[in-house]
C-alpha cells in the first residue's frame, strides 16, 4: 500500500477578533488561500491553532467551519489530543461527528506516562473510533517522548498511519522510517528539517511556515519528493530565515503578526499568550519580505491569492 499522505500540510493558525471571538469569516479565507495554493491538507485545532485555549464549544465550531469549507477538497485533520485518555476518546468521537478525515494525537502530556501507557492510551483511541491516527511526538511541549520502538509498535496496527515527529533528531526518523509498514507515513513536524526527513524516505511535513507561504513551501516539498534537490535546496535557502523566525517567540505568536502584517487576520491571541515583542518585529518583517519574495515568484503563474498577499508585503518593503 502506498503512503496515504505526502506533501504539506498546514497547521492552520486560528484567527480571532478584537472582541476575543473566533473569526470565522478569517479562517474560511485562510482555508481557501490555502486550498488555491495547492496543499495536501489542512490540520485544525492543533498547537499554532491555539486549541489549548479554546473551549470545547469553540474547538468544535472551528473544526466545523474548516470540514465546511474544505469540503472535500483535501483533508482534514484535526487536533483532539489530551493527556486524560477518556477525554482524547470523547474529542475523537466529536471529530468523528464533525466530518474530519484523520485524528492528530499528541502524546499524553504533563503526566508523563510510560512508553506502555502511551500505547494503551493510543489503542484506547483506535478502539473508540473508527478513523485514521496520526501520532503526533513534541517532548519538548510534552515532557514526554515517543520512542521509536513504541512507534513501529502502534504502527502494526492498520488504524495508525503515520507521525508528526516534531523532534530534532534525524536518528530517530530514521529509526522509524527503516523499519515501518508501507502503509505509514513519517511527517516531519519542524520545517527547516522537512529536506532533510524527506531526504531520508519521509513523506511530508505538518508545517507552520505554509501558514504564510504555501505554494513556495508546497513546491520545496514537491522538489524534493521528486529527487529535484537542487530546486528544494535553493528553496529551502530562501525560506529558512522565515522557518527560524516563526519560533524567535513560543509559536504562533511569530506567524499571528506576519499574518496580520499581510493583511490576512487581526494580531490577537488568547493569554497566555501575548503579542510579538517589539524588539523582534523587524527580524520577522525581513523573513517574511524574503519568504514571499519566493512565494510570489512560484505562485505568479496562478495568480493565487497568496502570491497576492505576499506582492503586497513585498511592496511594503
Amino acid at each position: 500500500m502506498e503512503p496515504r499522505l505526502t506533501g504539506v500540510y498546514t497547521a492552520l493558525a486560528t484567527p480571532f477578533r478584537a472582541d476575543g471571538c473566533i473569526d470565522e469569516k478569517s479562517l474560511r479565507k485562510l482555508v481557501d488561500r490555502q486550498l488555491e495554493a495547492g496543499v495536501a491538507g489542512l490540520v485544525s485545532c492543533g498547537t499554532t491553532g491555539e486549541s489549548a485555549a479554546m473551549t470545547t464549544d469553540e474547538w468544535e465550531r472551528t473544526l466545523a467551519v474548516v470540514v465546511e469549507q474544505t469540503a472535500g477538497r483535501v483533508p482534514v485533520i484535526a487536533g483532539a489530543g489530551s493527556n486524560q485518555t477518556a477525554k482524547a476518546v470523547d474529542l475523537s468521537r466529536r471529530c468523528a461527528r464533525i466530518g474530519v478525515d484523520i485524528l492528530l494525537h499528541v502524546t499524553p502530556y504533563y503526566v508523563k506516562p510510560t512508553q506502555q501507557g502511551m500505547i494503551d492510551h493510543y489503542r484506547a483511541i483506535a478502539d473508540a473510533v473508527d478513523l485514521p491516527i496520526l501520532l503526533y511526538n513534541v517532548p519538548g511541549r510534552t515532557g514526554v517522548p515517543l520512542a521509536p520502538e513504541t512507534v513501529l509498535r502502534l504502527a502494526e496496527g492498520p488504524q495508525f498511519v503515520g507521525i508528526k515527529q516534531a523532534v530534532a533528531d534525524l536518528d530517530q526518523a530514521s529509526a522509524i522510517l527503516r523499519s515501518r509498514p508501507p502503509h505509514f507515513v513519517v511527517l516531519s513536524g519542524e520545517d527547516s528539517l522537512t529536506l532533510p526527513m524527506i531526504a531520508l524516505g519521509g513523506d511530508g511535513v505538518i508545517s507552520v511556515i505554509s501558514n504564510q507561504v504555501p505554494g513556495s513551501f508546497a513546491a520545496l516539498v514537491r522538489a524534493a519528493l521528486a529527487g529535484r534537490r537542487e530546486e528544494a535546496a535553493a528553496l529551502h535557502a530562501k525560506l529558512f530565515p522565515l522557518m527560524r523566525a516563526n519560533f524567535i517567540e513560543s509559536n504562533p505568536i511569530p506567524v499571528k503578526f506576519t499574518l496580520a502584517e499581510m493583511g490576512l487576520i487581526e494580531n490577537v491571541l488568547r493569554t497566555p499568550l501575548t503579542p510579538l515583542s517589539e524588539a523582534c518585529h523587524e527580524t520577522v518583517r525581513a523573513a517574511l519580505r524574503q519568504a514571499c519574495a519566493a512565494e510570489t515568484a512560484c505562485a505568479a503563474r496562478a495568480m493565487s491569492s497568496a502570491a497576492a498577499s505576499c506582492r503586497s508585503v513585498c511592496a511594503g518593503a
